[in-house]
């Protein structure tokens, strides 16, 4: 049974199949969060205060997933649907990730595909906002990219369904210091604002490079976020610790880093902890929390200073075949780089000739935006 919550002036229980006997919520804020029954005859949209359905559900067991014809395929799906054709989805739940603190909105938003728009684990959906594309009149709008951050299951495990992490792009004018909407990101705040029935436009799925490598179950998984680049992870560690994949069953090393500006930013940090307090043997966990932690200078902590601190573990695995995954803004690389070129100096090696190995070995895997 779920946790009880209040709704106007009763008490509602949200049933789950998913048992949270101690949940812990950071003393974060959760707003309410609107869900679409996709069970119900008529779609009935209902509004409940709810915590996340993410939090829920890690709290379980191994998860019983369908269909399993989606491990079937050889290839990953690619390009199914074009911008020229898109698929119609529909929203199916929003709910705002972070805490009151927390500078900006993220929020975690579920889609209904049907089915018809599979994917793999590290893949991306495109996204074609409403209306026209101001710099070509009459046309849509741009597509844009957004990781995918559920399993090829999705969020209710029925492979119906695709989730995005967001983060809500807002323009604030240097002068005035106000917001200016004009500016605002139109696709991210089209995504935060949508309400469950509302449909959306998606292509894809696209990218290759961050799919996980899956021939060995027990490899090691060195994965460094940064914000919302933690979203192909969470696909990733559900697909470890939470599905019951019959034909994957994890036994190697995932060592997560994310980087964010406080506590009331960590994105998925229930869901994370819950496989470190159940896999500590098969799960790393590290935050790089720069508004709260200092590194050993005494300057703020990035996710390159957390690496730093543990780089002679990372370069042990690194030479036994790890696979280390960046995904985020583009601006974390020249940072992580520059970090891991003076280790490998301090080392005796070279980083390019060693970057140039991880390369060809198909062990290094970048997605940034």
């Amino acid at each position: 049974m779920a946790a009880t919550v209040p709704v106007g002036n009763d008490l509602t229980l949200r049933r789950s199949a998913f048992k949270a006997p101690s949940l812990n919520f950071s003393n974060k804020s959760w707003a309410p969060v609107f869900t679409l029954d996709l069970k119900a005859n008529n779609s009935c949209l209902r509004s409940r205060q709810v915590i996340c359905m993410s939090v829920q559900q890690a709290s379980a067991p191994k998860v019983t997933v369908s269909p399993l014809e989606l491990e079937d395929a050889k290839e990953p799906p690619l390009n199914l649907y074009k911008p020229k054709e898109p698929y119609t989805a529909t929203i199916v739940s929003v709910e705002r990730l972070v805490g009151p603190k927390a500078p900006g909105e993220t929020c975690h938003i579920v889609i209904d595909h049907g089915g018809n728009v599979p994917y793999w684990e590290g893949q991306s959906y495109g996204v074609i906002p409403p209306g026209e594309n101001p710099k070509k009149p009459g046309a849509p709008h741009n597509v844009r990219l957004y990781s995918i951050a559920s399993t090829r299951y999705g969020d209710f495990f029925d492979g119906k369904t695709a989730s995005l992490c967001v983060r809500r792009a807002v323009y604030y004018d240097p002068e005035t210091g106000k917001e200016d909407p004009s500016k605002n990101g139109i696709c991210s705040n089209f995504l935060c604002n949508s309400k469950p029935g509302d449909k959306i436009q998606i292509t894809g799925p696209s990218g290759k490079i961050m799919l996980l490598p899956e021939d060995d179950p027990n490899a090691t998984h060195i994965m460094i976020a940064t914000g919302t680049g933690v979203a192909p992870f969470r696909g990733y560690l559900r697909r470890m610790f939470m599905e019951s994949v019959p034909t994957f069953k994890f036994g190697g090393l995932a060592w997560l880093f994310l980087g964010v500006a406080n506590s009331d930013s960590l994105l998925y940090d229930d869901e994370f902890s819950k496989y470190l307090k159940d896999h500590p043997n098969n799960f790393r966990y590290d935050r790089a929390l720069s508004r709260e932690q200092k590194n050993k200078n005494g300057g703020k902590m990035y996710v390159q200073d957390k690496i730093e601190e543990y780089s002679d573990e990372i370069f042990k695995l690194l030479d036994n075949g790890a696979h280390i995954y960046f995904c985020g803004l583009k601006g974390m690389m020249p940072g992580i780089q520059d970090t891991l070129k003076r280790v490998a100096e301090q080392r005796g090696e070279s980083w390019e000739e060693k970057l140039s190995q991880l390369k060809k070995n198909k062990q290094w895997h970048v997605e940034v935006y």
